[in-house]
């Protein structure tokens, strides 16, 4: 299997999700914010970083890069596509996921080793997890504070698209506590904490991160 990780300028972890890609056991091609062309990748990640320097809104500029009109392009057709930090606020920007991306409550960066129970196990990233599984990952982040109208909320909710959700103390005072969400179908889920750093514990508190990218991989192999 072959997985796209995007670098736009600004982006800082592009390298470590290429690592957990290839810890998973596929293979990263790497994917320029400028071109066109997604090369024919199985899915798809944003990463983290500061797209842009995060101007204007984290994420809006980067929403409008030509490679992201192709993974618009890509997501309608059902390719799994996950938005890491920045890129779930990209993802959210762009339309591919509801909500918002604000500043933390207090306004302070934060950067924790972060508990997150698993909500659901019925995406295309989480089908490794057990629904309500708790798991540990790095979260680093100014503006991961999750907000949305109540409709969307109670939709989300409704819907089983609550992805994640921070455990203990809400660290950023995201509406419900929501760490992460996906789409309608399953196929697109973006979260703010990091799984990408937590899949070796030489270089993170644990490996529970791994499970997203090998999900991707058991639902292609069960696809297939």
């Amino acid at each position: 299997m072959r997985i796209g990780v995007i670098t736009f300028p600004g982006t800082l972890d592009d390298i470590d999700a290429a690592r957990a890609v290839r810890y998973a056991g596929a293979e990263p091609v790497a994917l320029w914010h400028a071109d066109r062309d997604l090369q024919g990748v199985d899915a798809v990640i944003v990463p983290g970083g500061f797209s842009y320097g995060d101007y204007l809104r984290a994420g809006a500029i980067a929403s409008m890069a030509p490679i992201m009109t192709e993974v618009v392009a890509a997501a309608g057709r059902g390719t799994p596509v996950l938005g890491i930090c920045n890129g779930f606020q990209i993802l959210c920007e762009a339309g591919l996921l509801p909500g918002a991306l604000t500043r933390n409550s207090g306004l302070h960066f934060v950067c924790r080793d972060q508990r997150l129970r698993v909500e659901s196990s019925a995406t295309a990233w989480t089908g490794a997890f057990t629904a309500g599984q708790e798991i540990l990952v790095p979260l680093k982040s100014g503006e991961g504070r999750f907000v949305a109208d109540a409709a969307t909320l109670e939709r989300l909710e409704g819907d089983g698209r609550v992805v994640f959700r921070y455990a203990g103390a809400n660290p950023n005072g995201a509406m419900s506590a929501i760490a992460g969400i996906s789409s309608a179908d399953g196929r697109v889920v973006g979260l703010m904490p990091h799984p990408e750093h937590a899949i070796d514990t030489l270089t993170g508190p644990s490996q529970d991160g791994l499970a997203l990218f090998r999900s991707v991989l058991q639902g292609a192999a069960s696809a297939a």
